[in-house]
């Protein structure tokens, strides 16, 4: 294993490249490392070479499924570069980039332009106040347009955008840029691998539209501070050092965001970007103080990336790779951590060694000595450590805030495609869940399925790819169940008896049980209103007991029944023949001559679903509901978007998720939360009874 060089927290920058699917942030960052030297090997997507893409998965769907950290070195710095998916069934891994990193570079494809991960890795990064980085890439491929582009973002995203760089041609006439800081044109030698230049001043034709666009900058960055805006006004020129901190310092309070542009497979533009991310991103210590909580007291304390305090790393990944074990990825926002230091886990107090410390580059990793205040780091075989804890000291515990991962919206039933699969499933869905929180399972008893939650089905498919590759466990799948219920609309009242006689002791038992109907979701209750002691006080909780064991078998399709009362007023008892197992079975005898006299009907659990759509989708998207049986309750609109909220039977909802990505192009996306039960409509509680009636059968 290769050795890394050490970098203080002033020589470190975290930075997350984030866009949709392939707009280029993977081929930007193999550029970015070759051009600066510390990739030997200029890689590409295409071929499957590029150091940030090595997953089998990733191969064969040909896109980014994970966060993947790698590191450029340039002007004495570290640049740790965070590759994340662009496509929207990864959100989480895009989300713990944005947790760690200290300022973002977002990828727009100089041919497709803005598009729905654009917006939404936008708001991520707006929740958590990052500075940003434009780069429109492609510069160089058919139909390529700067300007237009420019104009998306404006649009759509922030009218806080700036262009720093402008092209010199596009598409295949693409040959250089013109820096804006220095007003010089930098004019790509074709056939260097490097992204070499030679500076010239500005082609004539290009003379008045970077005059427009250098005057805009000087006043952009002269409203940063009261000097340069003295200076400005005065008919001063903003010189490029000075326009260099005005524009880290406006980036800081998210006030201004640099646009560039380049072509990463011709590597034009890399060497420009490299030096605008050191020169303009913030290194950690310059960044915003996180605050942390103090496990076991009710106090928070501010966390600074300084050596000087004690240690705070938030582990933000973790990856099980063949021979090695699990790799946990983490983020030192306080203190420093050397070679087989001890540290404690804040989570649950366990002391954790961190023997072969190294710093991530693709899959490889480069050991160091020591990673100070603001690194990025990655150590093996922790054994009690997960995503999402924070490692401390002891003498200090600490608790950085969680990466809040998205709620998975769509699920799917599995079963083991062999008996041997089956056994093994219960020990590997939670190593794929340890891997990626987005994904979970858990066995339904109920529904006697064991059901997988994902984003999105590609998601869910790269999992079960990932299973059979890493542990061999090969599954099927089917529709999930639903845990339909029943309940009662009508009182009505009747005798449970249950007499036996075979030649010794006999049974009997005899109870008068009256049910009576209960508001949605109030439960069950039993009253006892037995009077004269007809039944003795010691039967009455075998009577309870045996209404209730009867009610778990249904009355309509074999669904529990909820939300009743049943009052026991009535009854008799043998002194001899009387016991718990007699009443137990008078009280279920009881409650099936009542129940089907109480017009019993079928219940069937409803979502409450919040779509969030630009406006143009929104008729579309109420029509799709309708025809769901859904019930749309309100639409919030909210600066060209709209929240439609409707209840929506969960039956109704299978796959949903793929359709509303199609009917939106993507665009528009939705959270659930269980809203209760409602009455299933009369044709549905025939189809629903039969296809019980068949499963009960087949059991």
């Amino acid at each position: 294993m290769a050795s890394a060089r050490e970098y203080t927290t002033d020589r470190i920058r975290n930075v997350a490249v984030l866009g949709h699917g392939s707009s280029g942030k993977t081929s930007l960052i193999e550029s970015l490392c070759f051009v600066a030297g510390t990739s030997k090997r200029h890689g590409s997507t295409d071929d499957g070479t590029a150091q940030t893409m090595h997953a089998p998965e990733e191969h064969a769907h040909s896109i980014s499924i994970q966060l993947t950290p790698t590191y450029a070195e340039h002007l004495d710095t570290k640049i740790n570069l965070l590759d994340t998916p662009g496509y929207l069934d990864f959100t989480g891994e895009a989300l713990s980039a944005v947790r760690v990193a200290d300022a973002a570079i977002i990828v727009v494809s100089a041919t497709s332009g803005v598009e729905v991960g654009t917006e939404r890795i936008w708001e991520y990064c707006e929740a958590r106040g990052i500075p940003r980085i434009f780069f429109v890439s492609m510069m160089d491929k058919e139909h390529a347009d700067f300007e237009g582009v420019f104009h998306q973002i404006k649009d759509r995203l922030t009218e806080k955008a700036l262009p720093v760089e402008i092209p010199v041609g596009e598409g295949p006439d693409f040959q250089g840029i013109i820096n804006l800081f220095s007003e010089k044109a930098h004019l790509f030698k074709k056939g260097t691998v490097t992204g070499e230049y030679d500076e010239a001043d500005i082609p004539e034709r290009y003379q008045d539209q970077e005059s427009q666009w250098e005057t805009e900058l000087q006043e952009t960055l002269a409203t940063t501070d009261e000097s340069l805006l003295e200076k400005y006004l005065e008919g001063g020129h903003i010189s490029r050092e000075e326009a260099i901190e005005a524009m880290a310092r406006g980036m800081a309070r998210n006030e201004v965001f640099p646009v560039f542009c380049g072509s990463s497979p011709l590597t034009y533009g890399m060497r420009a970007l490299l030096r605008k991310i050191v020169e303009l991103c913030p290194n950690p210590a310059e960044s915003r103080p996180e605050t942390a909580s103090r496990p076991g007291l009710d106090q928070e304390v501010e966390v600074h990336a300084t050596d000087d305090e004690t240690l705070a790393a938030l582990v933000f990944k973790t990856a099980a790779e063949p021979h090695v074990g699990e790799l946990s990825y983490f983020r030192i926002f306080s203190g420093k951590i050397s070679n087989g230091m001890e540290v404690v886990n804040a989570s649950d107090g366990a002391t954790e060694k961190l023997n072969h410390l190294s710093v991530p580059m693709g899959k490889e990793r480069h050991e160091v000595p020591v990673l100070h205040a603001g690194d990025i780091g990655v150590v093996a075989k922790l054994k009690h450590t997960h995503t999402n804890d924070t490692l401390c000291t002891k003498e200090r515990p600490v608790a950085l805030a969680r990466i809040e991962f998205p709620k998975a919206d769509i699920a799917i039933a599995i079963r083991g495609a062999s008996r041997n699969d089956e056994d093994k499933l219960g020990e590997v869905l939670p190593k794929l869940h340890e891997e990626d929180p987005t994904f979970s399972a858990e066995f339904n008893p109920e529904l006697h399925q064991t059901i997988a939650r994902g984003l999105g089905e590609l998601h869910l498919d790269v999992q079960f790819e990932r299973m059979a590759r890493k542990y061999g466990v090969r599954i099927e799948t089917e529709q999930p169940k639903i845990a339909y219920r029943e309940t009662i609309t009508a009182k009505a009242e009747g005798q449970g008896r249950h007499k036996k006689q075979s030649g010794g002791r006999g049974q009997f038992g005899d109870c008068w049980v009256r049910l009576s109907p209960r508001p949605r979701g109030a439960g069950y209750e039993f009253v006892d209103s037995i009077k004269g002691g007809v039944i003795p006080n010691k039967y009455l909780p075998s009577v309870d007991r045996g209404i209730q064991e009867a009610a778990a078998r249904g009355v309509v399709a074999g669904f529990p029944l909820v939300d009743f009362e049943a009052e026991c007023y009535d009854g008799s008892y043998h002194s001899v023949d009387s016991s718990d197992i007699a009443f137990k079975l008078a009280g279920s005898l009881a409650f099936r001559h009542v129940a089907e006299k109480c017009r019993p009907i079928l219940l069937e659990p409803v979502i409450e679903v919040a779509v969030v759509t630009p406006d143009e989708y929104v008729g579309d998207i109420m029509g799709d509901l309708t025809s769901r049986r859904g019930k749309v309750l309100g639409m919030e609109p909210n600066g060209g978007r709209t929240m439609v909220k409707a209840l929506v039977p969960e039956a109704e909802l299978y796959k949903y998720a793929a359709t509303l990505r199609s009917m939106t192009q993507g665009r528009a996306h939705h959270t659930r939360a269980r809203a209760g039960y409602e009455p299933v409509p009369e044709h549905q509680t025939q189809k629903v009874t039969a296809e019980r009636k068949k499963e009960l059968e087949e059991a």
